[in-house]
């Protein structure tokens, strides 16, 4: 696959709104890479990360083995990402705290159009897709209504077994990985390790994230090579699941102290923006939405024009 310097960047701008994406705990990367068309071959690039890659590192030399992992593919992606979660986080956090409704209105429409995205590359429609979809939607509506666990525990293992289930929800499209943490109670310890530089947390947690990412990564490979339609039909039905957890307004039903003893919602339930307590700002979250849908309709469009 041929690639000059403008692929590359356009490649690294995909992984900046991945980054921004998983910023947000609600809002997979996953669905950033499916949409901007390059899911298929982040997948297949990480599960080629395998044993057989020292044996071609020892014995083909070190520009064989990157090529073999589609490394300046994996380099511009991951360095899109990174740069987006430094540069993005803060004012991502800023919205959140202070702009939620208009927010998740954005993130709402582009993952509603992200639906129709995925669900019209299903050639195939039958018993079989149809239930895909529906367990899809059944199962990522049931997780994202979940209550956040209490007690959580920091220890190495523990945050081991968080990250790598984190990191499968990352490049699974539909709930992120941020949410899974906050679900496993792992949020605020793993939080605090970066805000402490807790290196020894740190390194466990990536540990667990790079066993999770290059198991996941292989059967998700399978399963597109092998049942391509049920794979879709599935994924489309769990990004379904989680509008649930991206819906803008919602009521708040407990609170909790973050690690900065700021009172934050801990348990909310979606709501009907009529019935919002507070200001619904209805217009102006539906103006977002579109732009969000558009956003995804546009980059369609270019995708189709390019083919």
């Amino acid at each position: 696959m041929g690639r000059n310097i403008k692929d590359y960047i356009v490649i690294g701008l995909k992984g900046m709104a991945m980054g921004a994406a998983d910023v947000v705990p609600g809002v997979s990367g996953g669905t950033i890479a499916f949409i901007s068309g390059i899911y298929e071959e982040l997948l297949g690039s990480i599960s080629n990360v395998k044993l057989s890659l020292l044996k071609t590192l020892k014995t083909e030399g070190l520009k064989a083995a990157w090529k073999q992992v589609n490394g300046n593919f994996l380099a511009a992606l991951f360095i899109g990402i990174f740069v987006s979660i430094i540069s993005l986080a803060k004012a991502i956090k800023y919205l959140l705290e202070n702009e939620p409704i208009l927010l998740w209105s954005f993130f709402f429409g582009l993952v509603l159009a992200s639906i129709i995205y995925i669900a019209k590359q299903i050639t195939k429609w039958n018993f079989i897709s149809i239930l895909a979809l529906v367990l899809g939607a059944f199962l990522a509506y049931y997780i994202t209504t979940l209550n956040p666990m209490v007690s959580e525990d920091s220890s190495s293992l523990y945050i081991l077994f968080a990250g790598a289930i984190a990191i499968c929800a990352m490049i699974l499209p539909g709930i992120s990985g941020s949410f899974i943490l906050v679900l496993l109670g792992a949020y605020k310890p793993v939080l605090e390790a970066v805000n402490n530089k807790d290196i020894k947390t740190i390194l466990v947690f990536m540990v667990g994230a790079v066993i999770g990412l290059l198991s996941f990564s292989k059967i998700l490979k399978w399963l597109f090579a092998n049942y391509k339609n049920y794979t879709l039909a599935a994924l489309t039905g769990f990004i379904i699941g989680s509008l649930n957890k991206i819906w803008p307004w919602k009521e708040t039903l407990t609170w909790r102290t973050n690690s900065h003893g700021v009172e934050v919602p801990f348990n909310q339930q979606s709501v009907s923006p009529f019935t919002f307590d507070g200001e619904a700002q209805l217009t102006m979250a539906i103006v977002l939405a579109i732009v969000g849908f558009g956003i995804i309709l546009g980059m369609e469009k270019l995708a189709v024009h390019k083919k």
